[in-house]
């Protein structure tokens, strides 16, 4: 395994759609990450919800912890998101 990538910090963040609804995701570069996203080559869900604006990120120690806190977020309602992100 490639040490520069194992040692990169790991981020969850969480992007409001055009259309008010939030799609949550994990990435190394969260800026390179929303510019994909708003280039049609991001997820499939955000490619005709453009442009998407970053609205919260986490610092997280690896890929791991990232991947676990995204499925926590993603399990929440669209109340506590919007709570989490701070948009209630």
């Amino acid at each position: 395994m490639n040490k520069k990538i194992k040692n990169k910090p790991w981020f969850l963040y969480v992007v409001q759609c055009n259309d008010r609804s939030l799609y949550t995701g994990v990435t190394t570069d969260i800026l390179r990450r929303v510019k994909t996203h708003n280039a049609k080559k991001g997820a499939f869900y955000t490619k005709n919800k453009l442009p998407v604006k970053l609205v919260y990120w986490e610092n997280m120690p690896d890929q791991s912890a990232a991947l676990v806190r995204e499925k926590q977020v993603k399990r929440l309602t669209r109340a506590e998101k919007l709570d989490l992100v701070g948009l209630s």
